[in-house]
């Protein structure tokens, strides 16, 4: 009997002193980054049979079954779904306040609204120098903000698509490491400590990766992934040690596609519907969609302005000349001006005469201006773009707050609680003890028997 104590102590002490060296690794990796936290799994070890006990269980201690990873493998699927959601939506909102403060700081609105004002102050006197100098000035003003509205939209498409081709990087060297874990993982043994960090270390990737791209993960028997971007039914991105590559196209409307090549003979599209290269992606097509409603302002202005200027005649009684250049069609990174001398405003009707106070032509070229409404149509827009950021932003809210509730739910999971971590240190370090005591008493009693003679 004291022999089987003996045993039975010194597996508990072996049992109790690997729960703390696990609960120590806890405590000590309580910061790092993708660490899920170990538990110890024990078991009985039980035997049967015997010299003269056939039948009969003979106790034998208790033993290490696993160490195990606290992770939750749907709760993780969710994290990186409800990451990548929030990632999208903040590419693209930042991304959307960008193109909002290019068009709304260059003030085309407002000198767009100087120049019809200053078209009208000139019906009551055509023959003013003064008034004729302003209408130039105003369009003058006019000319340079639409430049830089179009200068500026050029740059924030520049600094999207420079993101985007960084995001690209980053998930194909990503991808890259995944491919290389997978390998590893392939090779080690079961609950072996290396499988464990391995296994820290392919989700930590999958986490990461879920913040450019939407991820659709596979685990295999073998504990290692296979990727896929875009959906579950989108193109392979890692499949066991072999990586594919990620490559972005630019469209000649500056907006961006993705696709997949090292797994088929031609590269396959992605459709990206989450993480951050989406969300710029998303900005993208907007501020495309934003460039050529501001083109089309400006072509329908200048072309506006220059028709009326053609249909009359100036102060000097000379048919009226174009007021911009740069087209047609007119962009607006190409309207110039024209028109430097305020005299060449073609105020009256052709009929009339060198020097004519009659601003027929002048009524006429701002009804078509009314008609055409370009003021407007930048009203339109800049309340298009503004409603679009609010929108995004209200979106981007509750996605955040959707991601981290998945978090938290994970982090209570998978994430090291210090005061739980104390408990099991008192908890593990009585059970040693314990067993201590228990292989002592297994060895007074052998001392006893010893002494009996």
């Amino acid at each position: 009997m004291a022999s089987d104590l003996l045993s039975i102590g010194r597996s508990g002490a072996q049992a109790a002193r690997i729960a703390l060296d696990v609960t120590a690794q806890n405590i000590a990796n309580a910061s790092s980054d993708g660490y899920v936290r170990r538990s110890v799994r024990l078991a009985e070890v039980s035997s049967s049979g015997g010299i003269g006990t056939i039948g009969d269980v003979s106790l034998s201690g208790v033993r290490l079954d696993a160490v195990v990873r606290n992770a939750d493998l749907f709760r993780q699927a969710e994290v990186r779904r409800t990451g990548a959601d929030s990632m999208r939506a903040d590419a693209e909102v930042a991304g959307l306040e960008n193109i909002q403060a290019a068009v709304e700081q260059s003030n085309v609105y407002n000198s767009m609204v100087g120049f019809e004002s200053s078209l009208q102050q000139l019906v009551g006197d055509p023959t003013s120098t003064s008034l004729r100098a302003n209408v130039v000035e105003d369009a003058r003003t006019m000319v340079g903000t639409f430049n830089i509205a179009a200068t500026a939209l050029q740059s924030v498409g520049t600094g999207l698509r420079f993101e985007a081709t960084d995001g690209v990087t980053q998930v194909n060297t990503l991808s890259g490491e995944l491919a290389r874990v997978n390998l590893r993982l392939a090779r080690a043994a079961d609950a072996s400590s290396d499988q464990t960090a391995l296994l820290d270390q392919r989700d930590s990737l999958l986490q990461q990766l879920s913040k450019f791209t939407d991820v659709s993960a596979t685990i295999n028997t073998d504990s290692t992934v296979e990727v896929r971007i875009g959906g579950s039914s989108g193109p392979l991105l890692v499949q066991g040690g072999t990586a594919g590559t990620l490559g972005m196209t630019t469209v000649s409307d500056g907006t961006i596609t993705f696709a997949v090549s090292g797994f088929a003979a031609a590269p396959a599209p992605a459709n990206l519907t989450g993480g951050s290269l989406a969300g710029k992606a998303q900005a993208l097509t907007k501020l495309a969609a934003v460039q050529t409603r501001l083109d089309g302002l400006a072509d329908s202005l200048a072309k506006t302005v220059n028709t009326a200027q053609g249909n009359g005649i100036d102060l000097s009684g000379a048919a009226g000349q174009p007021m911009f250049s740069g087209g047609p069609p007119f962009t607006a990174a190409s309207l110039g001006l024209a028109m430097t001398d305020g005299a060449k405003i073609a105020t009256a009707a052709s009929s009339d005469v060198a020097g004519s106070r009659n601003p027929a032509n002048l009524n006429a070229l701002r009804t078509a201006l009314s008609a055409s409404d370009p003021v407007g149509g930048m009203d339109g827009l800049l309340f298009d773009i503004s409603g679009t950021v609010q929108g995004r932003t209200v979106t981007r809210d509750a996605l955040k707050t959707i991601a981290s509730g998945a978090q938290v739910a994970l982090q209570a999971q998978a994430g090291v609680d210090l005061d739980q971590e104390a408990v099991n240190l008192v908890r593990f370090q009585q059970a040693f003890q314990a067993s201590g005591k228990v292989m002592q008493t297994a060895k007074d009693i052998f001392d006893t028997l010893l002494a009996i003679r």
